[in-house]
């Protein structure tokens, strides 16, 4: 019998004798290579995190105290050893296992979480809700290195010394976020990591000193006297303790009776502390290992070979893009990119290599990413910030405030935008076109395949003001490509002029009015197809042009409704008595779970035959 069989609930963890310890660790990376090979999901950052999630569940107990997951991706241990390891099978699946922590899962996931640099935030809220509630449970955060970068880290850490609550922070450090980290703290972390383990230095210190001759004792004492700015000089992990959080560490991360012995230590002291986790990421898997970027999120893989089992045929959205930036910057110096910590999944990484000193990854800052751009663009370049839908979240206030109220020359290029699918609803980019179609000054465009792509990043670095560009993830459709009409602000894109019914349809989900145009004409229907292109300004000439001729209009978009594209149009055809009947097919007002995009689709009604069902009922109700 495996030793894992004998974890089927939380806090099973404790019945295991230390010396079986690490034939488990051995058994659960085993099983994470073969489920993940199956199902796709985060496993470099998990296979680092084994013997660090074993010893907090030794010394922890769940779903009493209190146990945060920064980000979460690292958190399929935890899941593991809280009694869902049958549920692997379904991980990020739809209706299955999240990949991430969930308290509708469980109720020792303590916090949601999928962003990044809110762990540390979350638990000391949680300290402060015992000290007033009277209650004892421990308070605990795992953050990695690549999460230190986020400027939220701090905010918590200062009001943390302030509270001065019982709580412990462990910092999981794989000298990685998703790509290699980058900016000061990653050089700090560095030092502490090959510098002397700051507790062995605060006891022998003095000793190794008084054996200096003549000198030393007079050396001992000054060090009494100075020994404030000698640790700031010479102690590992300073900077957390001038922060006022005890800091200890960097000790093993795979060796869990010192990680067991130290967790415990940590959590008597009535006071934060910092322990400081060094981890190797994707451990005990070859090709995780060698390639643990690859590896941080990964489609379903031969396990033998560790190459994914479905490889991609054709050019990815970010590819096209990133094909097009470095065209761009060939002809163009102001051109400049920058990405907070995904150069590779925002195609970045690639316009870095031919242009290193234009291309600018700051870390996991969205917000210092945007005001960093204000400050390139009114000094004269032509900042372009790649980030993720779901993440760009983050920089409203710099959005609004640094950029469009001075209404600097910055292109946002959008990945992700819309369904994203098995990450779920932290990572579902539907939020973009609602919080950004209000904000004066601002443009919004979504090319309908990836010739539109590269002609929408042409226009965008000739136009003079902020410009957003939303396109979404996976393969770039290549459909519609005779349809070119050239760019023109706030111009939609009439594919076929028809009467009666025009479909009007934005960025990807013109894929999917292609099918209900094609199933009408098919039918005798000569209804009108259009690309809206261009989401704010509004095309509002076309809008009163179409309702001369059309008693409806439907409106297609793979966003949240109130806010988005269609509503603007409702909107202006109620103020101004339009005689035309408005259907608006998007996302209402919810968060959206993994599954597939398709199944998700499916679910929210967003489909082709869903829509062409919907505009034939209230055909019959009218």
């Amino acid at each position: 019998m495996n030793i894992l069989d004998r974890i089927n609930k939380e806090n099973d963890i404790k019945n295991i004798d230390s010396e079986e310890l690490p034939r488990l660790a051995e058994e659960i990376r085993e099983f994470l290579v073969s489920h993940v090979s199956e199902t796709g999901g985060h496993l470099a950052p998990n296979l680092g995190c084994v013997e660090l999630t074993m010893a907090l569940h030794r010394v922890l107990n769940f779903p009493e105290d209190k146990l945060i997951w920064d980000v979460g991706h690292q958190s399929y241990v935890h899941k593991i050893l809280t009694g869902r390891k049958d549920e692997m099978g379904s991980l990020r699946q739809f209706g299955g296992m999240s990949g991430f922590p969930k308290t509708s899962e469980s109720p020792c996931d303590a916090f949601n979480t999928g962003h990044s640099s809110t762990s540390i935030s979350a638990a000391l809220g949680m300290a402060c809700a015992r000290s007033i509630k009277g209650t004892h449970e421990n308070i605990a955060a795992v953050i990695g290195d690549g999460s230190f970068t986020g400027g939220m880290v701090y905010e918590a850490m200062n009001n943390m010394a302030d509270i001065k609550t019982s709580c412990l922070v462990v910092l999981n450090d794989n000298n990685m976020s998703i790509d290699q980290n980058v900016g000061g703290m990653s050089t700090y972390l560095s030092k502490l990591r090959v510098g002397q383990q700051y507790n062995d230095f605060k006891g022998n210190v003095e000793k190794v000193l008084m054996k200096i001759p003549v000198a030393g004792e007079r050396l001992a004492k000054g060090l009494k006297k100075s020994k404030d700015s000698i640790k700031q000089i010479l102690v590992p992990g300073m900077f957390f303790e001038e922060l006022g959080v005890t800091y200890i560490g960097p000790i093993d991360g795979h060796d869990i009776e010192t990680m067991e012995a130290t967790f415990r230590k940590a959590l008597k002291l009535d006071r934060p502390i910092l322990v400081h986790v060094k981890t190797v990421k994707g451990k005990g898997y070859v090709h995780a290992e060698r390639h643990p970027s690859y590896f941080h999120g990964v489609e379903p893989f031969d396990i033998r070979t560790g190459h994914v089992i479905k490889e991609k045929k054709t050019m990815s959205n970010t590819g096209v893009f990133a094909r097009k930036l470095i065209e761009l910057g060939r002809t163009d110096d102001r051109i400049v990119a920058i990405t907070a910590a995904m150069g590779k999944g925002t195609g970045v990484s690639a316009f870095a290599e031919e242009f290193p000193e234009r291309a600018f990854d700051v870390g996991i800052a969205e917000e210092h990413a945007v005001t960093f751009a204000a400050g390139l663009a009114a000094s004269g370049l032509v900042p372009v910030v790649a980030i993720y839908s779901s993440f760009l979240q983050r920089a409203y206030d710099q959005i609004l405030h640094d950029v469009c109220l001075q209404n600097l020359h910055v292109i946002f290029a959008i990945d992700r935008s819309g369904l994203v699918g098995a990450d779920g609803d932290t990572h579902q980019g539907i939020f973009d076109m609602a919080f950004l179609s209000h904000i004066p000054n601002m443009t919004v465009i979504a090319p309908k395949n990836r010739y539109e792509l590269t002609k929408a990043m042409e226009w965008a670095v000739g136009y003079d003001g902020p410009v957003a560009i939303k396109y979404s993830r996976g393969d770039a459709y290549y459909g519609l490509s005779e349809y070119n009409v050239p760019f023109e602000k706030g111009k939609s894109e009439i594919i076929h002029r028809g009467h009666g019914l025009a479909i009007m349809a934005v960025g990807n989900m013109v894929q999917e009015a292609e099918k209900i145009y094609n199933r009408y004409i098919s039918e005798g229907d000569d209804v009108t197809f259009v690309n809206a292109r261009f989401l704010k300004p509004l095309d509002t000439e076309l809008i009163d042009d179409l309702s001369h001729d059309h008693d409806r209009i439907v409106m297609i978009e793979e966003g949240i409704k109130r806010g988005g594209y269609g509503s603007a149009v409702e909107e202006y055809v109620e103020e101004h008595g339009l005689p035309v009947k408005v259907m608006t097919c998007a996302i209402d007002d919810r968060f959206v779970p993994q599954g597939t995009v398709s199944e998700l689709r499916r679910m929210l009604g967003l489909d082709a035959d869903s829509i062409y069902d919907r505009i034939g009922h209230a055909d019959t109700i009218q």
